[in-house]
């Protein structure tokens, strides 16, 4: 009963395969041409590439409907923002810049020079001009921007900093535990008499979304040229530090791409090459690696035009795409050695396709309900990754029956021709299963298929035998 439903599946699936490769292997050209076409178009969509990026760190790394955003609509109603700013109302990190400042010996920081230092500082980073100044963009609290109250105590004179008495945590309403760290009080005393560390905050308006990128990455730059100063020592965060890192990190995968497709098509040729300087599949090889690139190209471009946002999570997944390609590959080849040379091509790759549709099929479309049903989890970063990952699958899938299928039809076109691999000129036809660079076209006289390749020799005569041997011990 069984053999009977796989039957009633595969064998409808093998006959349609089989018409399907008889047609790409009578008309190789128009699938290629066809195939390059419908890739370069897609592939427009990465004109969308910039304004689809979502590297938003708490939207894709957390439940959509998690507890946590819901309870946050109940702060942001009950405990809205005033006009006038306060950062114990922030429901979130809120845009800021913050620097934490330490001596240059680990020693007491509220000193005179320590403090010259920090208020040079603190003029340099309100100074930072971009598109807009600091004072156009920074919170409002009467008027005036939100100031550091550690800042503020002294009057933005160093040298009162020795003759101040400072009580901590709360000097004169002021609190301080957010400002200084590592603090020494006088003996049964709330005084301050030292500490280790000041920290500045430089809060912007949240609403200001552009133009407070642009500041904070001046803020940046200009702290990245001088974190040392003459007596203390500068650290520096900003509310996109996070998220700065992981699109870092992002982009340092794009320059591995031409060295992994590198590598896959080296890998790819050698396993397929042969001393025949006909029957070698060389181009096979790489063209059936351009083929996942093709798929990577299309798929992405067309989920870019149709506004998937495109997560950090999803520079992985060309690796995965390469892969599954190459594998379906070396199915298809390894289906197409088993054909009769004496063949017309048509007929070779209707074998083929009969062969391995199926085959190529099952696993495509296990590997795209997989990805499919990751839609259902309710992070976003998953969400596209599943959802790119799912669709160029799909036309991984695509590609592999249209332009693999036409570069392998291409390519038994030469060899019946019993032409060089390179130059496309007539060697002599081989004997036997010797071949070279100026002969070839060799095959076993017997069953008119091809001779195995070296590899297949190798897995079939050595290491097959060896596990045997090994598993009987």
């Amino acid at each position: 009963m069984t053999k009977c439903k796989t039957d009633c599946i595969e064998r409808p699936l093998s006959l349609a395969f089989e018409k399907l490769g008889r047609v790409v292997g009578r008309y190789p050209c128009v699938f290629l041409l066809s195939a390059i076409c419908v890739a370069a178009s897609l592939g427009s969509g990465f004109i969308f590439f910039q304004e689809r990026k979502a590297n938003d760190i708490e939207d894709q790394f957390t439940p959509v409907n998690g507890p946590a955003k819901l309870e946050r609509a109940i702060v942001v109603e009950n405990f809205p923002q005033s006009e006038e700013f306060s950062q114990f109302r922030l429901v979130s990190e809120g845009t800021y810049a913050s620097l934490i400042i330490t001596d240059l010996h680990g020693e007491n920081i509220l000193t005179e020079a320590a403090f010259n230092d920090i208020i040079e500082l603190d003029r340099r980073v309100k100074s930072i001009m971009t598109r807009n100044t600091f004072e156009n963009l920074c919170v409002k609290t009467k008027g005036r921007c939100m100031s550091n109250v550690v800042l503020d105590i002294i009057n933005y004179s160093a040298t009162e900093i020795v003759s101040s008495n400072i009580k901590y945590p709360m000097n004169n309403g002021m609190f301080l535990g957010t400002t200084i760290g590592g603090v020494e009080l006088k003996p049964n005393s709330s005084e301050l008499t030292s500490a280790k560390a000041v920290r500045l905050f430089y809060f912007l308006d949240e609403k200001k979304t552009k133009e407070n990128s642009d500041w904070l990455d001046g803020f940046l730059k200009l702290l990245s040229n001088a974190t040392e100063q003459k007596t203390v020592h500068v650290s520096y965060f900003t509310s996109t530090s996070r998220q700065n890192e992981l699109e870092t990190n992002s982009d340092s995968i794009i320059p591995l791409f031409s060295v992994t497709y590198s590598l896959a098509i080296t890998i790819s040729i050698l396993s397929c090459s042969r001393l025949d300087c006909v029957r070698t599949k060389v181009w096979v090889a790489t063209f059936g690696v351009v083929s996942a690139g093709l798929a990577v190209l299309a798929s992405f471009g067309l989920l870019l035009f149709c506004g998937m946002p495109f997560a950090m999570t999803v520079a992985s997944a060309p690796f995965l795409i390469l892969g599954v390609g190459v594998d379906d590959m070396f199915i298809m080849i390894s289906c197409w050695q088993k054909t009769k040379v004496n063949k017309a091509v048509e007929f070779r790759l209707a074998e083929t396709y009969k062969e391995a549709g199926v085959s190529i099929t099952i696993t495509t479309l296990t590997d795209v309900l997989a990805f499919y049903i990751g839609l259902m989890t309710p992070f976003r970063s998953v969400q596209s990754f599943c959802m790119y990952t799912s669709t160029a699958l799909l036309f991984c899938y695509i590609f592999n029956i249209t332009f693999f299928g036409a570069c392998l039809a291409l390519n038994g076109r030469r060899e019946k021709g019993n032409r060089h691999w390179l130059t496309c000129m007539k060697v002599p036809e081989a004997t036997g299963d010797d071949g070279g660079c100026c002969v070839g076209g060799a095959y076993d006289k017997n069953t008119h298929k091809e001779f195995e390749m070296p590899v297949d020799s190798f897995f079939k005569k050595y290491y097959g035998p060896f596990l045997i041997r090994a598993s009987c011990v």
